[in-house]
């Protein structure tokens, strides 16, 4: 198998495209630690599917006047884990799998990181456990504009509609208000459980 270099951001709960590309065989993941940290998007921020529909949860950062993500510290000051936790159990609880996957879930919001690249690595590590993957990848060395391979530091919007293609599945709320695609990866392991993997490898991207 011919693999392919792969550069990826770090997100927090990454959406369900991002886990796409993460997990694809072929695919020689390095994780991006020295961009410049941009504002409104998935490295502090994941959407799930509220009860009024997409809901975004934010960790909140210190601005210490440090610019790279590796240096990204996380604010503290609010009980922020706390709310996302229970935003995340208020709107899950009734799905198929939420009980079955809390525990593992749980663990990731009583984590108190310093930095916001090894939060999201150890929610990402949590994840990997649940879809029961072990994919292997590395950290970059140093920032570089136009690195060979593929560069999906900027192929995640959280401000548009998802440039992958995937197959609508049940949501909790979507007997009210339709399907609301790539959120979060929590919201597909509550709602297909053992069969996320499945769905993850077949997104075409």
């Amino acid at each position: 198998m011919n693999m392919k270099n792969v550069l990826l951001p770090v997100f927090y709960m990454p959406p369900v495209s991002w886990f796409s590309v993460f997990l694809d065989a072929e695919n020689d993941v390095v994780f991006e630690q020295f961009e410049n940290f941009p504002k409104q998007t998935y490295r502090n921020r994941a959407n799930i599917y509220g009860a009024n529909g997409k809901l975004s949860l934010i960790i909140p950062i210190n601005h210490n006047g440090k610019r790279e993500m590796k240096d990204i510290e996380i604010s503290y000051r609010e009980d922020w884990r706390g709310l996302h936790w229970k935003s995340i159990k208020t709107a899950y609880q009734s799905s198929p799998y939420f009980e079955y996957y809390e525990d593992k879930l749980r663990k990731v919001f009583d984590l108190k990181e310093k930095y916001l690249l090894d939060f999201n690595l150890k929610g990402i590590e949590v994840i990997q456990q649940i879809l029961k993957t072990e994919k292997a990848h590395s950290l970059n060395e140093e920032y570089i504009k136009n690195p060979e391979g593929i560069d999906f530091r900027e192929k995640f919007s959280a401000k548009h509609p998802s440039e992958f293609e995937m197959e609508s599945y049940y949501q909790t709320f979507s007997d009210k208000l339709g399907f609301l695609e790539d959120l979060s990866v929590l919201d597909l392991i509550c709602n297909k459980g053992p069969e996320s993997l499945v769905y993850i490898k077949n997104i075409k991207h």
